[in-house]
């Protein structure tokens, strides 16, 4: 058995030392931004943001009971955020796995399997290993122009490396510091979506599979179809813009391939039938948004065609150049399947699916992904040229990533925030311990909430998360403000009914909460029994249950 074993790494040893790396760098990525000692949750700055709302999902699940699933942040309605992860993470934690490993763990394991199927596919569109290589190169390694925005703060010098290396913050973070380059790109993206790799990998795993008999040149088999499709309709709950990017390309494949046409409308036709039902749950929460038409995506409002192509050169970088270069290089089947990833281009540039635009960038870091397949066709074959060509392809090759390795220095260097959990905070421990799971709060607090780290769900997190999801937050906000500063308790009541809600937690000597919005603590005081209190922290819980016994 064992020289079995050994014969097949040998046999595969290119694919053995990329599957070590993957493994161990992906593990890395994730356990250094998210960990957990000596009771407390240690959180990378740049994800803290993202794991304000990712923990209360999680949470909502381990400790406490969100079936069937309600955002905890935005509680009483449908969730409209495609959850399946999270409850897997929550399922983990909940069975007695600690929430870092229940979390990082498949977290690794999915952004493992990304890097290991872009090798793959890309290995075996251009029957090259090489390819596939330097394909997993350019995705880890980013090739947009943010370099340029570096060497504006930091002017070139003697001095450079040491700057590069104890570098702590991103050269370009679009468009929500102001300059041209996303922050999209780098990869704090899947640190802080722990998702959305898994959903990359998953996809292009659907497409490699049921475009294979074309790379291989073997009959198209119906039932791997029905089997793929079975697969793409279940996958909506795991991430919605996935299912929705892969029937893009789908569609598209179904247009310019005559070959697969049939087992297309079968996948395509299967995956919509099992993922409506799922679309219907997650569409009937509140709304007051529509899809719509937005072109230009984050330079809509100064849209150009010179603004574009700025835009985009900035954004892509050398890839602007190389993949037009490649299609003019590449086979004709292959540039029919870059015209399918291409769509994904497009659609992201065309329409908004959400209120929060920027959250398209899924549509261009999925797109990139093949990009990078052309881009290293193209180093591949410079590289094959005669000895006085292979500068050029190593020159191009470092254009191509030096954007990237600045960028995972902020990464690498990055502070940490320590929150305290639920073994250590004695606010979290009381609610976990002392309140049903189901249970909904009035909050003040709605970043990292101790009702939220128990698990318990709280009237309007952040307001960014809710509107960011899509749901109708201006009735809640109007009435988490009306009941925070009210002196009236029949309308008090009459709210928390139309909420559930049984807790008020609030900080002692807090006159406004998070917002803004002016706390009348005298009312509560007066009304409502004060059931928790710690001098230490300030807070303060009130059962609200006399609204449901009026005496």
């Amino acid at each position: 058995m064992i020289t079995l074993l050994f014969s097949f790494i040998k046999k595969n040893l290119i694919e053995a030392i990329l599957l070590s790396f993957s493994l161990a760098f992906s593990f890395w990525l994730m356990f250094s931004t998210f960990s957990h000692e000596d009771g407390s949750m240690i959180i990378a700055t740049k994800a803290w943001s993202d794991f304000a709302s990712h923990i209360p999902l999680i949470r909502s699940f381990s400790l406490g009971h969100n079936f069937p699933p309600e955002y905890p942040i935005f509680p009483g309605e449908p969730i409209r955020y495609h959850f399946l992860f999270y409850l897997f993470v929550g399922v983990l934690e909940r069975i007695g796995i600690p929430l870092h490993y229940a979390l990082n763990i498949p977290s690794a394991l999915l952004f493992t399997s990304l890097v290991f199927m872009i090798y793959i596919f890309s290995s075996a569109l251009f029957k090259n290993k090489a390819v596939g290589i330097v394909s997993v190169l350019l995705f880890l390694f980013n090739g947009s122009l943010s370099f340029v925005e570096f060497f504006r703060i930091h002017p070139f010098g003697l001095n450079m490396f040491t700057e590069i290396i104890n570098n702590t913050s991103f050269p370009s973070f679009g468009p929500y510091d102001g300059k041209i380059v996303a922050v999209f790109w780098n990869l704090n993206t899947y640190t802080n979506q722990r998702h959305l790799a898994g959903a990359y990998a998953f996809s292009l795993a659907l497409i490699y599979f049921h475009i294979k008999p074309l790379l291989k040149n073997t009959h198209i088999q119906l039932n791997r179809a029905i089997i793929l499709g079975i697969l793409l309709g279940l996958s909506f709950f795991f991430h919605t813009a996935i299912i929705l990017m892969t029937i893009t390309i789908l569609g598209c494949l179904f247009f310019i391939s005559k070959k697969l046409r049939l087992s297309t409308i079968i996948m395509i036709g299967i995956a919509l039938i099992i993922a409506f039902p799922q679309y219907l749950y997650l569409q009937s929460a509140s709304s007051s948004f529509k899809i719509g038409i937005h072109p230009g995506y984050l330079i809509a409002n100064n849209l150009t065609i010179v603004n574009f192509i700025n835009y985009w050169f900035a954004n892509l970088g050398l890839h602007f150049i190389t993949i037009p270069i490649a299609f003019f290089l590449i086979k004709w089947q292959h540039k029919k399947l870059f015209l399918c990833f291409l769509s994904l281009f497009f659609v992201g540039n065309l329409l908004q699916f959400t209120p929060d635009m920027p959250t398209n960038h899924k549509f261009f870091n999925y797109f990139i992904i093949f990009g990078c397949f052309l881009s290293s066709y193209v180093i591949i074959k410079l590289w094959q040229k005669s000895v006085f060509i292979k500068p050029v392809a190593l020159t191009l090759t470092f254009l191509l990533v030096f954007s990237g390795i600045i960028d995972f220095f902020p990464i690498y260097n990055d502070s940490k925030i320590v929150i305290d959990d639920y073994r250590k905070n004695p606010d979290i421990a009381w609610v976990k311990n002392n309140t049903p799971p189901e249970s909904v709060f009035l909050n003040s607090i709605y970043i990292f909430a101790p009702e939220s780290i128990a698990g318990r769900k709280i009237l309007f997190g952040w307001p960014y998360f809710s509107w960011g999801a899509g749901y109708n937050t201006l009735p809640r906000d109007v009435d988490r403000k009306n009941m925070l500063a009210t002196n009236d308790k029949a309308s008090f009541c009459t709210i928390a009914q139309k909420y559930g809600i049984r807790y008020a937690s609030l900080k002692k000597n807090q006159l406004k909460d998070d917002t803004g919005n002016i706390i009348n603590h005298t009312f509560f005081n007066n009304n409502f029994p004060l059931v928790y209190s710690n001098t230490a922290s300030q807070i303060m819980i009130y059962s609200t249950n006399s609204c449901y016994n009026p005496q």
